[in-house]
């Protein structure tokens, strides 16, 4: 079987783990996160970078960061993952969803601007498949009515709109290192981007716990305490010195993917020309940086005819996101403004084909000729 994913591995993590181990010193922001931490705002160009727990952490760090308050409301899609709106939901927020752009899949300014209102407190845009959303017309609205802008770069580590790097345009950004992403830290980890340097003060106290330790240990105070809300925010050293391997060879790997992506995109070609399939779009404004491809089938059916005919032939295919409006918390924490046009629709048809570090040729092929076999089928036009 072709899996969907294999979690990259350069071959140097064992070195930096076993260094990390050596120190005896293993809890969290050690030497490994602060080296991550420095290549990471080398790498953005942000004000400073926080290492935590996942990015789903991260996004609860911004979430008490914007001083969010039960009634106030944050805009984001409804095409994204659960921690996406769970962050803000926790705060007491009311969640407003709005739809996508067919093209991209990402939020459409649009409907973002006709779901503004005087409780709006801040809007998220996600930036699918690694792909920018239009920030330009995001940071317009934002900073006509006065709102915050947390964007999920959970995908898009590297990845970049009108050159300047994703996760570095609104006032905060965030990265995932789950084992599914471009790089990993050894299966869950993540990064704040935090780009208002007002904000970085007490990002660190709400990150360790609520306590200003770090300005204790840089001797900016004689002691420490509780001043602020917080928690535990800290990834090991573990999982920096793994994360930190990655770091090293992050563009190997994500010319690696781009390189899969561009395979698919030009065998697949044909197909989308005859209208029997949908392949990506990669905006003007857009870097892609190989995290995912997906195609679009025609209907809900042939989806779940593909991904069978797929998994028969031995090939691991998956759906992504079910809409988060249509769940039962979704429901219970918030709401769709305005018409659900593209994000179901569209969403029941998309299909993500294998894509990883060190996908062979061979694995490439076999699943390129598994996609153009089920549509030379004799009964795929009984599913139209």
């Amino acid at each position: 079987m072709i899996p969907f994913n294999n979690s990259p591995v350069v071959g140097n993590e064992l070195d930096y783990i076993s260094e990390a181990i050596a120190s005896r010193a293993l809890s969290g922001d050690g030497p490994f996160s602060k080296k991550c931490e420095v290549l990471l705002e080398q790498l953005t160009g942000c004000k400073k970078a926080l290492l935590t727990p996942s990015c789903t952490a991260a996004l609860e760090m911004a979430a008490i960061l914007i001083d969010l308050k039960v009634g106030d409301e944050v805009i984001m899609p409804s095409y994204t993952f659960v921690s996406t709106a769970n962050a803000f939901a926790l705060r007491g927020a009311k969640i407003i969803f709005v739809d996508v752009d067919a093209a991209t899949m990402n939020i459409d300014p649009e409907c973002i601007k006709a779901a503004i209102n005087s409780k709006t407190k801040a809007i998220v845009p996600v930036h699918y498949a690694g792909v920018a959303c239009d920030m330009d017309s995001i940071m317009a609205l934002a900073e006509e009515h006065n709102l915050y802008v947390v964007e999920d770069a959970a995908q898009a580590i590297d990845s970049f709109y009108n050159g300047k790097p994703l996760g570095t345009i609104g006032h905060f950004g965030t990265f995932s290192f789950h084992e599914t992403k471009n790089i990993t830290s050894g299966g869950e980890g993540g990064a704040l981007l935090i780009n208002d340097s007002k904000m970085l003060s007490r990002a660190e106290i709400i990150r360790e716990k609520g306590t200003n330790r770090s300005q204790f240990f840089r001797g900016s105070v004689d002691k420490y305490s509780w001043v602020d809300i917080g928690s535990s925010y800290l990834p090991s050293e573990i999982q920096a010195a793994y994360l930190y391997g990655q770091l090293l060879k992050l563009s190997e790997i994500n010319n690696d993917r781009r390189n899969s992506w561009n395979v698919y995109a030009s065998k697949l070609d044909d197909l989308a020309v005859k209208g029997l399939i949908t392949l990506p779009n990669i905006s003007d404004f857009a870097t892609n940086n190989g995290h995912m491809f997906y195609l679009k089938c025609e209907s809900l059916a042939v989806r779940t005819a593909l991904i069978s005919h797929l998994r028969a032939d031995g090939i691991m295919a998956v759906f992504h996101y079910v809409p988060l409006h249509s769940a039962p918390a979704g429901l219970e924490f918030g709401e769709f403004y305005g018409a659900d046009v593209i994000t179901t629709a569209h969403s029941e048809r998309l299909v993500r084909l294998p894509l990883f570090y060190g996908i062979t040729p061979d694995q490439l092929s076999k699943i390129i000729n598994s996609v153009r076999g089920y549509y030379k089928q004799e009964h795929i036009s009984e599913l139209y």
